[in-house]
Formats: structure tokens, sequence, C-alpha cells
């Protein structure tokens, strides 16, 4: 087996050239032996047509005058190797000697009177064997010939090789090469052949791999990291129920933080799922209205203590199902960790959505337990490519969110 691409290209490429140049050269010498044989045939056809011919005139038995062929009336003057030719009844063909003589035979009968005579062609045609004289002169230069044009077309097979495969062992380079959370991006991808559609595809199911695996994890940490607030914080509640019974405020403490658990579970499921998710244009202020009136029939708030700021229509480019998980985690928190008297206003100005609340200052120390949630709600926003920012102070929370606007369409003229 070949240990790449390129050699087992060069290997077939070369085999192919070598078989090639083999095939052609046997197949010239082929030619070139059986146009001489045809040729001394054709000669001898020709003497036995002027030797019949002269015969069926003259009744006379003489050869035309060709110094190549002679005419023999009796096997016995013929050469001791055509003679045992003869003698094991071969009329016509191609006799080898190893002194050097190289004849041609062909038996002619001829129709007489006293009946049938036999007569015996043979040519000499060792004077005729140009291809073997060929091969004696410049044999030598032919071989040479023949081998640099081997040369030169094994080395067109090695740069045609190398020049082919040389993107392959590029992509494959960049594949190795390729870091966990580097940018994927390969060389090839704009090579109209089939290379660049490797390469394309490739990339593109890497990073889907990539995107994918870094969503497990992010699972994973946050799974972790922001179920344990809310579970230690139920674990201390339930760890009192076994020496009292339990207050209202501890009930609703308890009822707050399955709501929470409950919201951070979808929220965590949304972003795992995010990349099915598409965008398109949402009504921002139908989602918040929808919060709302959900959030204010699970609680004893007043409408009064809710200011809206809001444009009649609020269209922002992003995916309706994260938006209203982003609302309703932010104004839940507003509602839970601003406490009973607190005030919520909601408002709308430079592209710049601000949800705001009052704190009770005797629940500073419940309102931190809102930090846990800030990593999910940037994720939120971030797959959505929107900006989110938290502002806490002594007296009030402010977070602003900055979404994407669609853009305004063209005025007609």
């Amino acid at each position: 087996m070949f240990r790449s691409i390129r050699h087992g290209l060069f290997a077939a490429l070369a085999g192919f050239t070598v078989l090639l140049c083999v095939g052609y050269t046997g197949l010239a010498l082929l030619i070139s032996y059986v146009t001489e044989d045809m040729l001394v045939d054709r000669l001898l056809q020709r003497e036995a047509a002027a030797v019949t011919a002269r015969y069926q005139l003259r009744g006379d038995i003489q050869a035309t005058g060709d110094d190549l062929i002679r005419v023999y009336r009796d096997a016995a003057a013929l050469p001791p190797i055509v003679r045992a030719q003869v003698a094991a009844g071969r009329e016509r063909g191609e006799i080898f000697t190893d002194t050097g003589q190289h004849y041609h035979l062909r038996v002619l009968d001829l129709g007489a009177q006293a009946g049938p005579r036999r007569l015996y062609l043979l040519a000499d045609v060792g004077p005729l064997l140009v291809v073997s004289k060929l091969f004696q002169d410049v044999g030598g230069v032919l071989v040479a010939v023949a081998l640099g044009l081997i040369a030169l077309a094994l080395l067109l097979a090695y740069l045609l090789s190398r020049r082919l495969v040389l993107p392959l062992q590029v992509l494959a380079d960049e594949v190795k090469s390729l870091q966990p959370e580097a940018p994927i991006h390969f060389s090839a991808r704009r090579r109209p052949d089939e290379i660049g559609y490797l390469a394309d595809k490739l990339g593109t199911t890497l990073a889907a791999l990539h995107a994918a695996l870094h969503r497990e994890q992010a699972f994973t940490r946050d799974v972790g990291h922001e179920l344990r607030t809310p579970l230690t914080v139920m674990n201390n509640v339930l760890g009192q129920a076994a020496s009292r019974p339990l207050q209202a405020h501890e009930l609703a403490q308890l009822r707050a933080g399955l709501g929470e658990l409950g919201a951070t579970v979808d929220v965590l499921f949304a972003l795992a799922r995010a990349e099915h998710i598409p965008n398109a244009t949402v009504d921002l202020r139908g989602c918040i209205e929808d919060s709302l009136l959900r959030l204010l029939e699970q609680s004893d708030w007043d409408d009064d203590r809710v200011a809206l700021r809001l444009p009649d229509r609020l269209e922002v480019t992003g995916n309706r199902h994260l938006s209203m998980l982003l609302l309703n985690n932010c104004l839940g928190n507003a509602l839970f960790h601003g406490g009973a008297g607190c005030r919520l206003r909601l408002s709308f100005a430079d592209g710049v959505l601000s949800l705001a609340n009052t704190v009770d200052p005797a629940r500073a120390g419940a309102m931190q337990g809102f930090l846990h949630g800030q990593h999910l709600l940037r994720r939120i926003a971030k797959a959505m490519d929107w900006e989110i920012a938290f502002h806490a102070e002594a007296a009030a929370y402010r977070v602003d969110i900055v979404p994407i606007l669609p853009p305004v369409p063209p005025r007609r003229r």
C-alpha cells in the first residue's frame, strides 16, 4: 500500500506511461517486421507469376533476372536447411539460419503434359532486412531516445501527480493543524471543483460539530452553576420544616425557587437548541405585555406600580421564544428581588430597552441572589446577537437590553 495519494497517483501514471511506451514500441517493431515479410512475399508472388507466364508462353523455365530470387527445379539442389524444411512438407514460409542467411521459400506447381511439375522459388532476403540493419546501425541511439522519452514521461507524471494532489495535501495539513477553539478556514473553499466542495462541506461540518460540543460544555457547566443556588435555598428551607411548620414567606420562597428552577431549565434547553431556532422580526412590546400579564396574574402586584414608556409597536430582529425567556427572567427577578413595595419601569429610547425596579433596602441580601442568573441572560442575548448590561445600585436595579432593530425600508419616491 502507498503512504499517500501522491505516491499512488505517481505509480499509476508512471506505470501507465511505461506500459504505453513498451506497447507502442512493440507495435512499431511488429508493423516493421510484418511490412518486410509482406514485401518479400509480394516479390515472390510476382516472380511466381512471371515464371508461370514464361512457361505457358515459351515452355521453358527461367528466372526473371532478380538476383535475390533463384528458381530450383530439383529439391536436391536447395540448401540443406531449406531442403529439410521441404522434406518436412513445408511449401512456403520464412527460414532462419545460423550463418546469417534469411530465406523465404515458395513452392510453385506448373501444369505440364507429362504431369505437374514442381519448382522452388527461394529468396535470400538478407539485403532487404531494413529493420534489423537499422537496429544494428542506430539501435543504441534509438534505445537512448526511448529511455530519455520514458524519463521525461516519468518526470511529467511526477509533476502532474504533485500538482493534482497538492490541494488535497494542503487540506489534510490544515485539518491536522486545526485547533479545537480556532476558527475554521480552509484555503480550498473557494475552488470551483470537487476539492472546493469537499473543503466547504468539511468546514461547515466541523464548525457545526465544534458549536455542538461548545453548547454541550456550556449546558453542563450552566446546569452545575445555575441550579446550585436555588437548590441550596430550597434545601435550607426544607431543612427547617423538620423542626417547625413552614411560614408563609418560606412557602412563597419554595414556590419562587421552583419557578426559578423551571425557568432556568427552559433557558438551558433553549440555549442548547439555539442553532435550530431561526431569527425573525418580533414585536417586542407584545412580548413584554404577554410576560407582564402572566407574571402579574401569578402575584399580588398592582398595575399602578408598573410604568410602560414604550412605542405602540417595537419591532426587533430576534427569536420570539428566546425573547420571552429573556423578558420572563428579567421581570420575574425584578418582581421577586425588588420586594412587595417596589415599582417597575420599562422604557425604550435610543435603541435601548431599560427595565428598572426599585429595591427595598431591607431585601438587599435577597437581591444578591439575582447575580447567579446573569450568565444565562447574557447567553440568551448573545444567541440573538443582542447586548445586555446590569446596573446594581443601593435603591434600584436596572437591566439595559440593546436588541437588533430591523433595517428600515427605503421610502418610495
